[in-house]
C-alpha cells in the first residue's frame, strides 16, 4: 500500500512508503496483580492491573506480555483502559519485537477515545526502526482483530 502525503498545496507529493499488517489474537492468560495505586485514593470505579499474554495470527505472528491498567465497573460494563504491550514475533515475515501502547473507553457497547501507538526506537531485528500505529477491534463472535499501520526506517 503506498501512502501520498502532499508537502505544501502546491510543491510535490511524497511517496511515503507504509505497510498494514493485520491479524487475530487470542489471549492465553490473563492475571489480576495485587499492584494497586499508593497512597491509596477511593473513586467510583476501582482501578485495577493485570498481566496477559496473547498469542497472534495472519500477517501478525508471534506473542505479547501485556501489563493491563483498568479502572472498570463490572456491573455497567463502563470504562477506559491502558496497555503496554512487548510483541515478540513477525510482520509481513520480518522478525523482531517492538513495544507499543493503547487505550480505550466504553460505555458498555462501544469503543471510544482510542489511542494506539508504537513506541519509537522499541523494535529490534529486521524491525529496528520500526514506527507507526494501529488498532484493534472485537467482533460480535468474540474474534479479536489488530492491525498495525508501520513504517521501518
Amino acid at each position: 500500500m503506498l501512502w501520498l502525503r502532499h508537502a505544501e498545496l502546491s510543491g510535490p507529493l511524497n511517496i511515503i512508503s507504509a505497510m498494514r499488517a493485520s491479524g487475530t489474537f487470542t489471549v492465553k492468560a490473563f492475571a489480576p496483580t495485587e499492584l494497586a495505586p499508593s497512597p491509596p485514593v477511593s473513586t467510583g470505579v476501582a482501578v485495577g492491573v493485570a498481566t496477559m499474554e496473547k498469542h497472534f495470527e495472519g500477517d501478525i505472528v508471534g506473542r505479547s506480555a501485556t501489563l493491563f491498567t483498568s479502572a472498570f465497573d463490572h456491573t455497567s460494563g463502563v470504562g477506559t483502559y491502558v496497555a503496554m504491550e512487548s510483541f515478540e514475533g513477525s510482520l509481513h515475515d520480518r522478525d523482531g519485537a517492538f513495544n507499543f501502547a493503547h487505550s480505550a473507553t466504553t460505555s458498555g457497547s462501544d469503543r471510544t477515545d482510542e489511542f494506539f501507538t508504537i513506541v519509537p526506537s522499541s523494535g529490534t531485528g529486521q524491525l529496528t526502526g520500526i514506527t507507526g500505529s494501529g488498532g484493534l477491534t472485537v467482533e460480535a463472535d468474540g474474534t479479536h482483530r489488530m492491525w498495525f499501520d508501520y513504517e521501518l526506517g
